[in-house]
Order: C-alpha cells, then sequence, then structure tokens
C-alpha cells in the first residue's frame, strides 16, 4: 500500500494511458462496425460495475490482508491518499486484457479492457471526489450519500459508481423507521 499523493496520481495517469492505448489500438483493430464498438464499450463498463462491488464486498471487507488492511485505513481516514502502488492496477489490466485477446476477437477484447480500464479510473476519481467535495445539486448529494452512509453501515452500499449491484444483491441500505 501506498498513502502517497504521488503515488495517488501518478496511478491516474498511468491508468488513463492504458485506457486511451486499449481503446485506440480496440478501435484500430475491431472487425466490426459502431454497433460491435458501442457493444464492447457497454460490456466492459458494466462488467467493471460488478467487479467494483465484488472486490469492495468480498475482497476489502474480509480478512485477506492486502485488500483488507488497506481498506481498513480508508475506513479510517477517509481523506487519505491510500492506494495500491501506481503500477500494479495497469500491471494486473495488462494481464486480464491478454487473457481476453486470447478468447475474444483482439480488437473488440480491446475495447472491452479499454472501458474496464475507463472504469476503473471513474470508480477512483469518483471515490475521490466524494471524500474531497461538498455537492450542492440534490443529484450529486444523494450520491456521495449512498457512499457515506457505506462508512457507518459497512455491511452495506458495497457499490460506489452505482447501487445497481446492492438493489440486486440485497445490500442497499435502507433506512429503518425511528421507534416511537
Amino acid at each position: 500500500m501506498s498513502s502517497t499523493r504521488t503515488n495517488y496520481w501518478a496511478e491516474v495517469v498511468v491508468d488513463s494511458a492504458l485506457a486511451v492505448l486499449l481503446t485506440w489500438e480496440g478501435w484500430r483493430r475491431l472487425t466490426g462496425g459502431t454497433l460491435t464498438a458501442a457493444l464492447a464499450v457497454l460490456l466492459g463498463l458494466f462488467a467493471f460495475s460488478f467487479v467494483e462491488y465484488f472486490f469492495h464486498r468480498w475482497m476489502f471487507h474480509t480478512r485477506v490482508p492486502l485488500f483488507a488492511e488497506g481498506h481498513r485505513l480508508h475506513h479510517e481516514r477517509p481523506l487519505g491518499y491510500d492506494s495500491l502502488p501506481f503500477f500494479l492496477p495497469g500491471a494486473v489490466l495488462l494481464m486480464l486484457t491478454g487473457l481476453c485477446v486470447l478468447i475474444l476477437p483482439a480488437g473488440f477484447a480491446l475495447l472491452l479492457m479499454g472501458a474496464v480500464t475507463f472504469g476503473y479510473i471513474i470508480y477512483g476519481l469518483s471515490h475521490f471526489t466524494i471524500h474531497h467535495v461538498r455537492f450542492r445539486q440534490p443529484l450529486l448529494r444523494s450520491w456521495a450519500a449512498h457512499h457515506h452512509v457505506h462508512h457507518y453501515h459497512p455491511d452495506s452500499n458495497f457499490g460506489l459508481t452505482t447501487p445497481l449491484w446492492d438493489v440486486l444483491l440485497g445490500t442497499h441500505y435502507v433506512r429503518q423507521p425511528r421507534k416511537r
């Protein structure tokens, strides 16, 4: 784990460059048309939304030291810059891209993984923003509140970019009526 601003922002830069490269190469190699490209991107973003939920629920809130320790630090210091070493997410994403290229057409696989990588960047920047910005717009306040509830009820609201999986898998926090 790293807690430095430099590591955090270096990861954003590295991951962004990787996302652009994968998307560019995927578009260049794509054998289908625009509809195929859109399907790859939507499928990649959808897949990432589940990966985000999966890791947060079943890896970060378990006893797996690499994940649980870093996530515990985040719950203790939500304004910190706790993150993985800047090169690690990109390396994992490249390995997953290699596996996808083995089983899917190359252009489709690269676009899919470009979208997964963009999803990861969106997740990271969204998480940072939720903890560092006070929103005035009601929809954004509601979105941020969904995550802040997780810090008080850590067995709920695991999805950050979307509540979809919390709703589908029964972990969406529902406020209980006050007892009178």
